[in-house]
């Protein structure tokens, strides 16, 4: 009789609802194993029992050959006594004391599941809910873990026959996939109009007429439009209050979005993976693209696949790309509940297709670019990535970070990795922060997991952070704000030792109450030191000067070159009234309890609306991305600019480049690209400059970049490639956004190293 050997075994990571369980069973089967296979709250549990040999190939197959949708974490194998099994089966789900299991994002549609929705002797043919465990659903319908049906929303839909068969079936790919359904039993399509009144007209139709359809997601509602109707586009915008703001598209297939844009081999992965995200890539202006309206003064256009066999579903031949926008109303909530649709979207929407599955985890789309060597740049990271865990080089306690108040994000760590929720908007929206609280609830009821320590930005006037400090049941830490871009792309990067920052964004609040946003730090998960940052100009008005770029056009002038600046201001800003220019020099010039600011994001904003490109931003970064999109590529040379030390602070002075910049534009008719390109290049060189005498004062030579305005492309891209070039080792965020949208990763490690305040 040969030998035989029996082994508990424990797989951790994503492992449920991703098809492992009859993955295991049909490995079971082709080593000749006997024993189990059951979902734990703690992972996956396999007993096996088998020929030593036979085990052996068993564990590493699933090492090494995974199903396509799980991520691995952790496989611990344990031999044990042997019980003498007869065969291999699947048990039950279990729920352990401890909880460990990692919760799958949504997941596209698959190949397989695509050519049965068109298949007409299939009976799911044109199901808009057909799915099987490679695909479909996931976060945005479960309750709680293990991921069964029963903590899902699915629950309310009990199988038929058929489905409950491919159900308990381990050799059927729909076995145990908890979504699984069919016309017969499962959720049901339905169109509305204004008035909540069923009516039988064809989607295709309304579309081409114009017309602007609420479409039930995924994870929220969208406003769908004929993206090829410049009229129907227009109001959309009308409707929906978005002036200027790019809308994103949905294409009917890879080959029409390569109608629209210029796509590389990364771009087309990242389109056609799982995730789906909204994929930003370069446009091609296509003329049947309404593309002044859909992307205006960008050259870049956001696009995505259908991901759901429902908007697969709205595609035709005549139908071939659609405005694909989140239905909420300016920053409000993300709109998931039909009755809510219908009450708040009547003066949007002509029709609404609703379904009655209930959306648990409100979810908005992924939203990224590409960088050249095939890395995700996430600008928001949420459907097709969330829950998913980010392993941490930090084991402790549990941590809250809360993030901050635009963009926001919280995150959990528990024991090696951190868990980055969906984005939920602007903290100074009630409806946004009741969603933070209600979500914050359910994620550490998932993760069974109750914070030890809970990490806020040091900002006096944050609503996220005036929350924190509310929960005294927590150990409280404040983090200012750039040291938690810092320690976020540390994390991001795996790096533990003390490195370089170059961090530039928009505003965060600094150790000597001024507004920090262009800054060189030196620091670790513990501490920092800030070696540099942007020149302090006066900063009258504080946060209406994002708004109103043309403001900071004045004080940039102003401050730089005195009078003269000023009279170039009233002939060239005519946005700013005298009025308020008069009242802005004033405060300059007499006030003494002005706020100081070194935010580079305020300095894009100046440029862009001295040089008459965008004088009042009505979307966050607007003028600093329509500066980037005028940039004429291979721009080489830059303006000049000042590097000065004081007490061992490097100040990166820009005001040498102004007067040259307003004589290229006003007195020698530079075109706005060259003008655009030098100033980019001038960044470039002053950070790059600077980064090398603080190497040489340091010793460091890791460098890591954060902050909104690296979601600029040319910058980020040009900072690698100089850092590069001088012997740098450059890291860029690749699993969080750059922007506050990943602090919040930041606050966790931070809070899970330091136990005082961190100032």
């Amino acid at each position: 009789m040969h030998k035989r050997q029996a082994a508990r075994i424990r797989v951790n990571g994503i492992v449920q609802g991703v098809g492992f369980r009859p993955f295991i069973y049909r490995l079971a089967e082709q080593e000749h194993i006997t024993g189990w296979v059951q979902n734990s709250s703690k992972g996956l549990i396999i007993e096996a029992e088998g020929r030593p040999e036979s085990i052996a190939s068993f564990i590493r197959q699933i090492k090494q050959h995974p199903p396509p949708l799980a991520v691995i974490r952790e496989i611990s194998t344990e031999i044990i006594p042997e019980v003498g099994y007869s065969e291999f089966i699947i048990r039950q789900s279990a729920r352990e004391q401890e909880q460990l299991v990692m919760i799958s994002p949504d997941v596209a549609i698959c190949q397989d599941c695509l050519r049965e929705l068109f298949d007409e002797k299939d009976r799911r043919y044109k199901y808009p809910f057909i799915n099987c465990t490679n695909c479909g659903p996931r976060y945005t319908i479960i309750r709680d873990v293990p991921y069964d049906r029963d903590r899902t929303s699915m629950a309310s839909f009990p199988m038929c026959p058929s489905c409950q068969s491919e159900y308990d079936d381990p050799r059927n790919r729909r076995f145990h996939a908890q979504p699984n359904a069919c016309p017969v039993c499962g959720p049901q399509v339905q169109l509305l109009d204004r008035k909540g009144q069923s009516v039988d007209y064809d989607i295709h139709q309304l579309l081409l007429e114009g017309k602007i359809v609420a479409v039930k997601g995924l994870g929220a509602f969208h406003l769908a439009v004929d993206a090829t109707n410049a009229e129907a586009v227009a109001e959309l915008r009308r409707r929906k209050r978005r002036d200027a703001k790019p809308f994103a598209v949905m294409v009917k297939d890879l080959a029409t979005a390569h109608e629209y844009c210029f796509i590389d081999q990364y771009e087309e992965a990242w389109l056609t993976s799982p995730s789906a995200p909204i994929v930003v890539m370069r446009s091609k202006f296509n003329e049947e693209l309404a593309g002044s309206v859909v992307h205006p003064g960008l050259d870049t256009l956001g696009v995505m696949l259908p991901y759901t066999p429902l908007h697969t579903l709205l595609f035709d031949a005549q139908i071939k790309v659609l405005v694909m926008t989140s239905a909420n109303i300016s920053d409000e909530p993300l709109i998931t509940d039909n009755r809510e649709a219908l009450d708040q979207l009547k003066d949007v929407a002509d029709y609404f297709l609703v379904h009655n599955r209930e959306i648990v985890n409100p979810c908005d789309d992924s939203v990224m670019s590409v960088c050249p060597e095939g890395s995700p740049h996430f600008i928001r990271r949420a459907r097709g990535f969330v829950p998913r865990g980010i392993p941490i080089p930090i084991n402790t306690d549990p941590v809250l970070g809360v993030g901050g108040d635009l963009k926001n994000t919280f995150c959990l760590t528990r024991k090696g990795d951190a868990y980055l929720s969906q984005p939920w908007g602007d903290m100074t929206q009630f409806g946004n922060y009741q969603r933070f609280q209600v979500g914050l609830e359910r994620f550490k009821r998932m993760l069974d997991v109750e914070p030890v320590t809970i990490a806020l930005d040091m900002h006096p006037d944050y609503q996220v952070s005036r929350w924190g400090r509310q929960q005294t049941q927590y150990r409280q830490i404040e983090v200012q704000h750039h040291h938690a871009h810092l320690a976020a792309a540390m994390a991001d990067n795996g790096l533990g030792e003390e490195v370089l920052g170059l961090i530039c964004d928009g505003a965060g609040w600094g150790t000597d109450q001024a507004i920090w946003g262009g800054e060189i730090l030196r620091g670790d998960y513990r501490q920092f030191q800030r070696l540099a940052h942007l020149t302090y100009l006066p900063f009258p008005g504080g946060d209406q000067n994002s708004r109103k770029p043309v403001r900071m056009a004045l004080i940039y002038l102003y401050s730089v070159m005195g009078e003269k600046g000023w009279k170039l201001a009233q002939k060239h800003l005519p946005d700013l009234s005298w009025d308020e220019q008069e009242i802005i020099i004033q405060q300059i010039n007499h006030s003494r309890n002005w706020l100081y600011t070194s935010s580079c994001g305020r300095l894009f904003d100046a440029v862009s609306a001295a040089l008459g490109v965008c004088s009042w931003n009505s979307y966050e970064a607007q003028a600093a991305m329509q500066l980037e999109a005028l940039a004429q590529p291979g721009i080489m040379e830059g303006y000049p600019y000042r590097i000065t030390v004081e007490k061992g602070m490097y100040n990166m002075d820009t005001g040498p480049m102004w007067p040259e910049l307003m004589r290229d534009r006003y007195k020698d008719n530079v075109p706005l690209p060259v003008i655009s390109g030098k100033f980019h290049q001038t960044l470039i060189a002053m950070f790059t400059e600077t980064l090398m005498k603080v190497r040489e004062d340091t010793g460091l030579n890791q460098v890591v970049l954060s902050g909104g305005v690296f979601h600029n492309q040319i910058l980020l891209r040009g900072i690698i490639s100089a850092l590069g070039g001088q012997g740098f080792e450059v890291f860029y965020h690749q699993q969080v956004p750059a922007g506050d949208g990943g602090i919040s990763l930041g606050q966790a490690v931070i809070a899970s190293e330091v136990t005082e305040k961190c100032a």
